[in-house]
Formats: C-alpha cells, sequence, structure tokens
C-alpha cells in the first residue's frame, strides 16, 4: 500500500498525522510512506527522521 502523509495546512495546527516510528512501522510491514517535505516541523519531527525511518520525501508542488 501506498501511505501518503500531507502537511497540515490549517492555521496554528501542529500535528502531524504519522511520527517516525509509525513510519518505521508502516515501512517493516511492506508499504511505501510518502511524506511532504516539513509535514512533521511543527510538532517537532525533522525530514531526517522521516527518511531514515524509510519515508520518501515529496517534491514541494
Amino acid at each position: 500500500m501506498i501511505i501518503g502523509v500531507p502537511k497540515e495546512i490549517k492555521m496554528d495546527e501542529m500535528r502531524v498525522s504519522v511520527v517516525p516510528s509509525g513510519v518505521e512501522a508502516l515501512v517493516s510491514a511492506g508499504h511505501r510512506v510518502l511524506i511532504e517535505r516539513n509535514a512533521g516541523s511543527g510538532a517537532g519531527f525533522l525530514d531526517q527522521a522521516d527518511e531514515h525511518a524509510g519515508a520518501e520525501l515529496m517534491v514541494d508542488g
């Protein structure tokens, strides 16, 4: 399954739908995880942590 994680666009919203440990679990289960750049930055999760966990960063559109 391909799982997409968009960046939150609502004003003052800092949550992200999956954290790096969740990415790792999903990838380990055989899924492909695509995350929009800076999706977790407001919650303190850097793109590098998502990539290290196995996610692919989506190109800014």
